[in-house]
């Protein structure tokens, strides 16, 4: 199953073009992960808060389209706490709500160590458009 997914997400050009990987997916769930390069770090020398949430937002994206409609984001925040320069760091969403229109998501984005670098909330508009995977 994991490999419709990863087959689908291939699409996504921006998230290919940032090395961000699918580690798991199920519908309302996803993982994904990305070996720091230094493409990835900002001026200060440290992983750039865009890559940490663009991580997120994919592991949003991976697991709201996993029930197989294009789901779109429309609000998020995030919180960072840490910072790395080098790794693997790993972004894990989880669904806490949905309804017909609107599902929410809490994604924690961690380093290899399991050290919590950032956390997101993400509400996403669901569309009656279907996916085929």
């Amino acid at each position: 199953m994991l490999e419709k997914y990863k087959k689908f997400f291939r699409a996504d050009r921006f998230s290919g073009l940032t090395g961000i990987e699918i580690l798991g997916a199920r519908p309302g769930y996803a993982k994904t992960m990305i070996h720091i390069g230094e493409q990835h770090l900002n001026g200060a020398g440290v992983l750039h808060g865009g890559m940490i949430f663009t991580l997120a937002d994919f592991a949003v994206a991976v697991a709201s389209n996993s029930y197989g409609y294009v789901t779109l984001s429309v609000n998020a925040s995030v919180s960072f706490f840490a910072g790395c320069d080098s790794g693997i760091v790993i972004a894990e969403a989880k669904e806490i709500s949905r309804s017909n229109k609107l599902c929410t998501y809490d994604v924690n984005v961690y380093d290899e160590s399991g050290k919590l670098l950032a956390n997101t909330k993400v509400t996403s508009y669901i569309t009656p458009k279907e996916i085929e995977f």
